[in-house]
């Protein structure tokens, strides 16, 4: 994952108030919102220990 996209994934969690966990309506709406890949959220969130909570699909883990 490049920093542009690291940079644009951290300011979407900062702007919609995550910091530590994230339910997976929540990943969905900032993969719509913001244009990012479900794979590119998940590979953030276990990158900065970010727990992914309440998962629908099993798309992340």
């Amino acid at each position: 994952m490049d920093e542009e996209l690291k940079i644009k994934i951290a300011k979407a969690f900062e702007e919609t108030g995550i910091t530590d966990t994230i339910q997976c309506q929540q990943a969905f709406d900032i993969c719509e919102k913001y244009d990012i890949r479900k794979i590119d959220i998940t590979r953030f969130c276990n990158a900065n220990s970010v727990k992914i909570r309440k998962c629908q699909l099993g798309c992340f883990k």
